[in-house]
């Protein structure tokens, strides 16, 4: 169990150095993803929401738990490179050379999404956006998984993401199935998104890859 700022404690909360754990710490949170259950893990800067990208009704609860607009779709993590396949239609050679420079971390590509997917996932845009996170728990809990999950900040919409675990709303922690608090993260800007689906890719959001590195990149 954890306090938080109002001296109440939330039991669905477990630790886990990010420096030095063991995969079996975190097959908890795989069978409550496998069950359709929706999860807070570490990202490099910020807390994010894991449910099974491909689960329908996981992704409701998603988009219920942030209170987020229907419209607006969802990202997804992927536990490296070769399984963007699994979700993207095609994958253009400025993708590669953004997945080569970037990943692990920094930088979300949006593909053509794969007519399979989840509609609610993608929102009707036909498109979906991928990232192979950089923190080690977050890579291990998709790899486990060995499926997408979703990669949305850990927030009601509208609101800051978090970087602490003490910073998230009750209200949002008590809908959740499970917590992995790996302490504070590093904060700041979220990742960069680049729209890889046009024959020139467009910088969809700013963050924690600059423009001149995206250009830097493609060039």
């Amino acid at each position: 169990m954890k306090k938080l700022r109002n001296s109440k404690t939330i039991d669905n909360i477990q630790s886990i150095d990010p420096r030095h754990f063991l995969s079996k710490q975190v097959l908890p949170a795989v069978d409550i993803l496998k069950r359709g259950g929706v999860v807070a893990f570490p990202t490099q800067g910020l807390y994010g929401l894991g449910a099974d990208a491909f689960n329908t009704s996981a992704v409701d609860r998603v988009f219920a738990i942030k209170k987020r607009d229907s419209g607006n779709p969802l990202l997804v993590l992927v536990p490296d490179r070769a399984a963007v396949s699994e979700v993207a239609a095609d994958i253009p050679a400025a993708a590669l050379k953004l997945m080569d420079r970037f990943w692990p971390g920094r930088i979300t590509i949006v593909f053509k999404a794969l007519s399979r997917l989840p509609e609610n996932l993608v929102a009707g845009t036909g498109k979906i956006g991928v990232r192979v996170s950089g923190h080690p728990v977050a890579r291990t809990l998709v790899s486990m998984f060995n499926r997408p999950i979703t990669g949305t900040s850990a927030n009601f919409t509208g609101r800051p993401g978090c970087h602490r675990i003490e910073d998230f709303d009750r209200r949002l922690l008590e809908q959740l199935d499970q917590v992995l608090d790996a302490g504070p993260l590093a904060g700041g800007q979220g990742s960069t998104v680049v729209d890889v689906t046009s024959r020139l890719p467009i910088i969809i959001r700013e963050g924690m890859v600059t423009r001149q590195e995206i250009l830097a990149a493609l060039s």
